[in-house]
């Protein structure tokens, strides 16, 4: 037998279960082992149970009909018919002809007419919840009505002042007006505003009494009128409003500087512009109106110990433009700041300052300059190459800068002229100067090379490096390159000063032989014509004269004889003979010389000619 020893509860324990062990009394003894399952049945031990005490629920009085109100929830934790739950009104007195009704499943209250808050503020009704057991609990519901407001509210405007100066005083009152509703309770409380400003503010005065104050410095170029609405509600649900707006005008003070539309400006000329040439403009606003917003401008000093600013620069005081009154350099100056001021016509007049950088941009007028090898001694200096040297090998590198900047300032290098130019080439951007081939035996000792430098400006300017390369078979006489160089180039010079002078000799041998010719022309003309060139007198005191002077020996007399007519003068020596003459002119006495000591005989024109080889000068005549 199983005894229950204590109460079950089946809303904890639903089913019990447990073994039962039979064992019989032998050695060994044996047992038998079965499970029990206890099932606990429900009863209705457990009456329903409300989730709330008290339950509120408010209602507009022209909520229509068929509307819920509420809804009473009650559980019970009985299962079966036990848990089932209806609801109910309790049967109480006053409540039978009720605005109200209950569903018995859910609970819902809902009206079955309508509210009228003036009759009855609040209703209170009794809900019962009964199980299927009978057991039952009860629960109070309060419904309130809710009066409708259907009375808006009154403002009434009583001062207002329009327009205000921009520098009117935190706190003034600009308005002043009174609200009142004729509904009562929350539906005759007014609230007012002010929709969305932060510069004017509504004040309560007295009772319904508001005031319309500023409440920050005004500014007419942000705001130069404001429309201000003022709203006034009730309380009632839905609010009731009115609405009022004040339009109120801002007058303009001075109290904007000008304002310029770039915090700095950048402009640009190219060097070497013409004077008065304009550059760009500057330009400066100023929000007041009228005098106040009229702007002129100025150059300012940069600093305020400077006297003056830069001369080379000037504003027009209306438009603000800019101008460079002389030509700049861009390799002197390549930059200038200066400080332009604009002014309103404000009193007292206000100012801004701002800068202005005129960049002067480059010109392709710096031709390049040869750093390397140096240009200024003469002879250039001779770089040392290897016969044995590869192609390709560095011989030199030609150094080269450019005043100007950017593309202008970019150098490229060419062979100009060369001794010869298919031995060395030269690198259009490094100037390196290498071998294209290798040097032989048969190339030019002495290499002179011309290379141009070349910018890249429009138009290009250029130079020229002149420089000279010495092929040497042995660099162990290091000695011999100057030397030679020195000695190359003094031969060279002197080898010019030969050829002018040989030029000289030759034109002076020319216009001889010219005269020489001519005047053997004009002899023979003389000689056709019968003219003797020597009389028996002239011939007597030609003689005389030269033998005082010591032109003939003074021993012996020569007599000469032409012979008229004929093509070939001949000179003809005769033995002496005694003229007469004095005795210091015909040496009597004296050293006597034969004819055998003229050995050639006569000696004919022909003899005397130019080309004649035989031709005896004034001195073997003599």
């Amino acid at each position: 037998e199983l005894v229950l020893e204590k109460p079950l509860d089946r809303e904890e324990q639903v089913e019990v279960s447990f073994s039962l062990i039979a064992m019989d009394g032998g050695s060994p003894p044996r047992s038998g082992t079965t499970q029990i399952l206890i099932v606990v049945l429900d009863v209705n031990d457990n009456a329903p149970v409300f989730t709330q005490k008290l339950y509120v629920g408010q209602v507009l009085e022209n909520t229509p009909e068929g509307s819920v109100v509420l809804r009473v929830v009650a559980t019970d934790l009985d299962a079966g018919p036990n848990g089932d739950i209806s609801y109910q009104f309790s049967q109480a007195v006053g409540h039978r002809d009720s605005a109200f009704t209950i569903d018995p499943t859910s609970g819902e209250i809902k009206l079955t007419k309508s509210l009228d808050f003036e009759a009855a503020e609040n209703h209170e009704l009794s809900v019962r919840a009964t199980d299927g057991g009978g057991l039952s609990a009860i629960c109070k519901v309060l419904v309130e009505v809710v009066d409708v407001n259907d009375n808006a509210p009154e403002l009434v405007v009583s001062s207002f002042s329009s327009p205000l100066p921009e520098n009117t005083l935190p706190g003034t009152v600009v308005a002043l007006f009174t609200v009142r509703d004729r509904d009562a309770g929350a539906n005759g409380k007014i609230s007012c505003a002010l929709e969305d400003q932060l510069s004017f503010s509504l004040r309560p005065a007295y009772k319904n009494y508001y005031e319309l104050v500023t409440v920050s410095t005004l500014d007419r170029e942000e705001m130069p009128r404001y429309i201000l609405t003022v709203t006034a509600a009730d309380a009632g649900s839905p609010p009731l409003t009115t609405t009022q707006t004040f339009m109120v005008d801002i007058s303009d003070v001075n109290d904007n500087a000008p304002v310029f539309n770039q915090t700095s400006y950048t402009m640009s000329v190219r060097e070497n512009n013409v004077p008065t040439v304009l550059v760009g403009a500057v330009s400066a606003t100023d929000a007041d109106v009228g005098p106040n917003a009229k702007v002129t401008y100025s150059l300012a000093p940069a600093q305020r110990t400077e006297q003056a600013p830069c001369s080379c620069i000037s504003v027009n005081s209306e438009n603000g433009h800019v101008f460079v009154l002389r030509p700049l350099d861009y390799e002197q100056v390549r930059q200038i700041e200066v400080l332009v001021s604009a002014s309103d016509g404000g009193s007292p007049p206000l100012s801004a300052n701002v800068t202005v950088r005129l960049a002067v941009v480059d010109e392709n007028d710096n031709a390049p300059l040869v750093l390397h090898p140096s240009q200024d001694s003469s002879p250039p200096s001779s770089e040392l190459v290897p016969v044995s040297a590869e192609a390709g090998y560095l011989v030199t590198k030609v150094v080269a800068v450019d005043a100007d900047s950017g593309q202008n300032s970019w150098l490229s290098y060419h062979l100009l002229r060369a001794t010869d130019p298919g031995l060395f080439v030269v690198g259009a951007q490094s100037g390196e100067v290498r071998l294209r081939r290798p040097a032989t035996e048969r190339d030019a000792v002495k290499q002179k090379l011309v290379v141009l430098v070349r910018d890249n400006g429009r138009p290009p300017l250029s130079a020229t490096a002149a420089l000279s390369a010495l092929l040497l078979n042995d660099f162990s006489d290091m000695r011999l390159p100057h030397s030679s160089l020195a000695t190359e180039d003094e031969g060279s010079s002197l080898t010019t000063y030969l050829i002018i002078s040989l030029v000289f000799v030759s034109l002076l041998f020319l216009m001889s032989t010219a005269a020489f010719i001519a005047r053997k022309v004009c002899k023979r003309k003389e000689l056709k014509s019968g003219h003797v060139l020597y009389g028996a007198g002239n011939l007597q005191s030609s003689v005389a004269d030269a033998a005082a002077m010591g032109t003939l020996p003074h021993a012996y007399c020569y007599e000469i004889n032409l012979t008229t007519g004929s093509g070939n003068s001949e000179f003809k020596f005769l033995k002496p003979i005694l003229p007469s003459l004095p005795p210091q002119h015909c040496g009597m006495g004296g050293d006597t010389k034969s004819e055998q000591d003229f050995p050639r005989g006569p000696i004919t024109a022909e003899e005397m000619a130019p080309d004649n080889p035989g031709t005896l000068s004034a001195e073997q005549f003599n």
